[in-house]
């Protein structure tokens, strides 16, 4: 027992000192996991997953996790390429697909990744119109998938999607576009109406035509309509007129106004009793414009009264045809130009038209 406790003694240290370097060698990586080896400072590749060995001392392992990652990118102030203020904020997903790269090429590749999705966003965004942004935003996470992922292909990293998660407008915007909103929604809405009442016009036509063709529908269309009327149940009573009474009366007034105006001989109007036939030409003109032997009239001194030399007991009959047929033969006398009535010298003025004769009359030297 003596002899063997030294020996003891010496392989216990030994057999701790193994147990370390065997568990420093030993590795195991797990499925989603890829394990870089440096062997004296240099790269010398990537292992996993499951069990493999180091050599102690000699070799250093750095893990990488191969699932996808999730990133989401802060709030970014944008303007717009039409002078718009927004805030838009984004996710970012992607998984590193060559481990070695990603450790040997960049220092931290999730906060390179971040950064570049940072200013990728502003970039994009600030070329875009703020309709094209809320419009077309799949074409605009496409851009910036591309874009990102190109600048990270280098370091091993594969982008697969980049989503933009919200776009703050401020709230003027807000209500401005409300009102476009509206107003287009009252657009759609007068020319959805429109072309109804365009629909119904067309229709309403194609039935005029046919109830014009039958004169006896239009009959029926009144008795319908009275048996719609009825079924109410009101106190309302409809006298049906045809419309044809309508188109009668521009021609009835056309009639009366020809009555009116002297019938159908075509004469000048029948002017009111007690008024001036000549108002145009003074009394005294009219006077003189008697043959001799013929008095102004009481009532109207420019119409003739019954000549002198006609007895008092004279037919009417004959003092009608003494007016209209007075003496021509007076020494000077010439005719009317407009009516071609007997005026006697130096008349100015025609009794019978008013119109001013063409003779001045003699001046006396």
């Amino acid at each position: 027992m003596t002899d063997g406790f030294p020996i003891l003694a010496l392989l216990l240290p030994v057999v701790i000192v193994l147990f370390f370097i065997f568990t420093s060698a030993v590795r195991v990586v797990q499925e989603y996991e890829r394990g870089v080896i440096f062997r004296l400072g240099r790269f010398a590749g990537a292992r996993g997953p499951g069990l493999f060995f180091l050599m102690p001392v000699l070799d250093r392992m750095v893990k990488i996790d191969l699932r996808v990652v999730t990133i989401e990118i802060p709030p970014q102030e944008v303007i717009t390429r039409d002078n718009v203020t927004v805030r838009v904020n984004a996710v970012l997903y992607f998984q590193v697909i060559d481990p070695g790269r990603a450790v040997t090429r960049v220092t931290d590749y999730v906060r390179a990744t971040l950064q570049i999705a940072q200013t990728t966003l502003r970039a994009v965004l600030g070329q875009s119109e703020l309709d094209e942004m809320l419009a077309h935003r799949e074409s605009i996470n496409q851009q910036l998938q591309k874009i990102i992922d190109e600048q990270t292909e280098p370091w091993g990293i594969k982008v697969s999607i980049v989503e933009v998660k919200d776009v703050e407008l401020p709230q003027t915007m807000q209500r401005a576009m409300a009102r476009q909103a509206e107003a287009e929604r009252e657009k759609r809405a007068k020319i959805i109406h429109a072309d109804g009442e365009f629909q119904a016009s067309q229709m309403l036509a194609n039935a005029a035509r046919i109830i014009g063709s039958e004169p006896a529908s239009i009959q029926l269309r009144y008795l319908q309509t009275l048996t719609e009327i009825a079924t109410e149940r009101n106190s309302t009573i409809v006298f049906p007129i045809p419309i044809e009474f309508a188109s009668l009366l521009p021609r009835v007034a056309t009639t009366l106004t020809t009555l009116v105006n002297g019938g159908d001989k075509g004469g000048p109007p029948v002017a009111p009793p007690n008024s001036d036939p000549h108002p145009q030409m003074p009394a005294t003109a009219r006077a003189e414009s008697l043959p001799p032997g013929f008095a102004p009239s009481p009532a109207d001194p420019g119409a003739a009264a019954m000549p002198a030399r006609f007895p008092a007991g004279s037919t009417p009959a004959a003092e009608q045809i003494a007016v209209s047929n007075p003496p021509s033969a007076i020494a000077g006398s010439f005719p009317c130009p407009t009516c071609g009535a007997t005026l006697r010298p130096g008349a100015e003025f025609c009794r019978n038209c008013g119109a001013p004769s063409a003779v001045q009359p003699p001046t006396s030297a």
